[in-house]
């Protein structure tokens, strides 16, 4: 059954200003979109949805997630990972393969997205691990796993310590035209430690995670994929040196692209409170002149998309502490208030700036057929209040994991519905 979407308060790229639309969706594609003000369309024998002039967006796309599943449900599972990406937003994730087992073959591939398909309510694309179970010791078989389904390689969680083993990759991966996406770390420079090296490690005495540890690899691998015609994707990017090297790339026409967090955007290491694993991400928010750094990275398309890298943990393990606890926040369902409060409200960015970093703009780096709010395009949209203020309640996430570094925050902007090819998959209770 077709569906009219009445009342919605759309972007308009050309003229910069958001204009009221009523939009049809038929077969699982948008059909039809009409000024508001031409009155009401003839809506017999299909559903209707009154956004009553709220923001309508091409539905949000991650590109960086963990769903946990197989092997860690007890911290997030494809259901409810799903459900908390859809109450976010979000219509079209990718999932990271440090599962257990490791997102290493065909058979774990084609699992996810069996699962995805008869459990998960949006979009969830896999990615494949580059080495076998993340040792960085033995490739994985890229053609069986781009077969069943991955959509690029990466070791999240890990970095490909061996230089030659991730030329390898990078050669392997562009003869099939497929992405390589990057962890960024030298283990040998962040053992034992929990966060980034400034003040708040100095205060505290803790060791220090360095800036180099993450934009060393940075370096080599921007090296790497000139030298193999690779595209290289950066995956959550927190150093002011890993956004100069990817500039520096991307000016000599090196096929590099890179994402930021929120958290990344908006917090520094000077924001910590004390000894809250709430607040224990990796790469591990850095110091305020990074912060800057990926904020004008982002904003001169250096950076060119948004994550959320959500990571969601148990509430035992995040008790341990700073020190003892799992790197990784939550972030499906506070990315778009925190970033819309923070940066369009504040007249910083265009609404249309944060949309097409968070829509567009993923769909563009990897190909894909959503992201945009045409006619034709896959009815993949987001319903969003941007007038209503409401506080972060982690009690009331969808995902399994509670641990954000954001409660208590007030924020605007919160989605309201999700509709994923054509069919409602979420909406505000």
């Amino acid at each position: 059954m077709a569906t009219w979407i009445l009342n919605g308060l759309v972007w308009n790229e050309t003229t910069g200003e958001t204009e009221l639309k009523h939009i049809r969706i038929a077969e699982g594609v948008i059909a039809q979109i009409e000024d508001a003000a031409a009155g009401r369309p003839d809506t017999n024998g299909h559903d209707t949805i009154d956004a009553n002039g709220k923001l309508v967006s091409a539905g949000f796309i991650d590109m960086h997630v963990h769903l946990r599943e197989p092997g860690f449900e007890y911290k997030e599972d494809i259901a409810s990972g799903t459900r908390s990406a859809a109450a976010g937003g979000f219509t079209t994730i990718a999932c990271m393969p440090n599962t257990r087992p490791v997102t290493d073959t065909a058979e774990t591939v084609r699992y996810i997205l069996d699962k995805a398909a008869s459990a998960g309510i949006v979009n969830v694309l896999p990615y494949a691990a580059i080495t076998k179970n993340e040792l960085g010791r033995e490739l994985t078989d890229f053609a069986a796993l781009k077969e069943a389904g991955a959509v690029g390689f990466t070791d999240d969680g890990v970095g490909v310590q061996n230089a030659q083993m991730m030329k390898d990759a990078m050669k392997l991966a562009a003869s099939m035209n497929m992405p390589v996406i990057a962890h960024c770390e030298d283990d040998s420079l962040v053992v034992g430690a929990a966060v980034t090296e400034g003040k708040f490690a100095a205060a505290n005495g803790l060791k220090g995670i360095p800036n180099e540890s993450e934009a060393i690899h940075v370096g080599r691998d921007i090296l790497l994929a000139e030298a193999t015609g690779v595209h290289y994707h950066v995956c959550h990017v927190s150093t002011e040196q890993s956004v100069r090297l990817i500039r520096h790339a991307k000016q000599f026409g090196i096929n590099v692209t890179a994402e930021v967090c929120p958290h990344h955007l908006i917090l520094s290491d000077e924001d910590i409170p004390g000894m809250d694993a709430n607040w224990k991400m990796n790469p591990p928010l850095r110091t305020p002149r990074d912060v800057q750094a990926v904020i004008e990275g982002l904003q001169d398309g250096t950076l060119d998309i948004i994550v959320t890298d959500h990571a969601p943990h148990s509430a035992e393990e995040k008790a341990k502490g700073m020190l003892l606890a799992p790197f990784g926040i939550t972030g499906f369902e506070t990315a778009f208030p925190l970033l819309y409060t923070r940066f369009v409200r504040t007249g910083r960015w265009t609404l249309g700036f944060l949309l097409q970093r968070m829509t567009s703009d993923p769909a563009r780096v990897f190909g894909l057929q959503s992201g945009v709010l045409n006619v034709g395009a896959p009815a993949d949209l987001t319903i969003v209040d941007l007038e209503n203020e409401r506080e972060v309640k982690p009690e009331t996430f969808a995902s399994k994991g509670k641990n954000t570094p954001f409660g208590g925050w007030k924020l605007f902007g919160w989605p309201t519905a999700t509709i994923v090819n054509g069919s409602l998959v979420w909406s505000e209770q």
